[in-house]
């Protein structure tokens, strides 16, 4: 699979995990792929913890869920009719976990590249997490990205350190299909918007720049969907 089908096939993972675990040689590739992103200084400030335990599971599950309904029941009426199907996580279904963690002293306290701004790490960590989700889409297995959570009882549920921050909850594990179009458009919570609409020329209100391209002629437009 190219890194383009990839792109294209990645979906954020609800509903289609099979149950089965993903093999641990497998999510140690999947590890590795995520451990080679890019770090402001090189300083890798990320950690990953693999959870499996059912009861683990089970518990972070039930936060989320409670977490789902406080959002739900803060949506006006007709939101919260298009949410209520919206299906948020897969914690249990998909059977591993990875916790995504940062470390903003790691590196020691001049990392090259963050003076001015503090948030490249946590962007290091975040191209970690990218790294991870196109490697296991190229091996068929799925993600979900948790975010329905209080920090501070996920910090606690996997024992992170006074310091340590929590970037994601992972869902990981083979699924069964890729959905061709994400959840949230299938659902009709919000549509994607086309490029031409992203990409400005020389400043913000320049003139369209790909808008001006065939929208036939770019590699993403050539892979497999």
């Amino acid at each position: 699979m190219s890194v383009y089908e990839a792109i294209r096939l990645r979906r954020d993972v609800r509903a289609e995990f099979t149950g089965e675990p993903v093999d641990e040689e497998t999510l140690w590739r999947i590890l590795e792929a995520a451990h080679r992103a890019p770090s402001v200084g090189n300083s890798q400030p990320w950690d990953f913890v693999v959870v499996r335990e059912p009861g683990t599971l089970r518990r972070f599950a039930d936060h989320v869920a409670g977490k789902r309904v406080e959002f739900r029941d803060a949506l006006p009426p007709e939101r919260a009719e298009t949410f209520e199907p919206i299906k948020i996580e897969g914690i249990v279904e998909s059977g591993t976990g990875v916790v995504v963690s940062y470390d903003h002293g790691r590196g020691g306290p001049q990392v090259l590249g963050r003076a001015t701004v503090p948030e490249t790490g946590v962007y290091s960590a975040v191209l970690a997490i990218q790294n991870l989700w196109l490697a296991a889409t190229a091996e068929g297995i799925g993600v979900g990205w948790v975010s329905f959570y209080d920090p501070v009882f996920l910090a606690e549920i996997v024992g992170l350190p006074p310091g340590i921050q929590p970037v994601a909850w992972l869902c990981v594990g083979p699924v069964r299909e890729f959905q061709t179009v994400p959840d949230l458009e299938r659902f009709g919570w919000r549509t994607g918007r086309p490029l031409s609409e992203a990409v400005h020329r020389e400043t913000f209100g320049g003139n369209r720049f790909a808008a001006e391209l065939p929208t036939d002629s770019t590699p993403m437009d050539t892979a497999a969907p």
